[in-house]
């Protein structure tokens, strides 16, 4: 009997411990920091939120565009060709040292039926 309580705690937590963080459907690094709705702060760089989404949403299947490219500013949109989704892209932002990520809603997602 006491043996079958350390693997069923084992067997319940593994779960968690695999979860993946999601906002509105979609993956954001693990370790993110929700600052306000749907906007959270990255737990890694620029380049390693970036390599973060390449992987897990390759550019040939989630296309890329440039919003913003100055100095000490850059920003890009990655955009979900998914309509049966909850959100329709993702804006990743690099300022002052601090990447933030906004999971754009799909137009769907907050409208009330009539």
């Amino acid at each position: 009997m006491f043996r079958v309580v350390p693997l069923l705690v084992v067997l319940f937590a593994a779960p968690l411990a695999w979860a993946e963080t999601t906002e509105l459907g979609a993956l954001l690094p693990d370790g993110s920091h929700k600052v306000a709705e749907h906007r959270f702060r990255s737990p890694t760089d620029w380049e390693g939120t970036l390599k973060f989404y390449f992987k897990n949403y390759p550019p040939k299947d989630f296309p890329r565009r440039n919003i913003l490219n100055q100095p000490g500013i850059k920003a890009v949109h990655i955009v979900n060709p998914s309509g049966k989704s909850q959100w329709e892209g993702l804006n990743i932002s690099e300022a002052n040292e601090e990447v933030r990520i906004y999971v754009v809603p799909a137009d769907t997602v907050g409208k009330k039926k009539k």
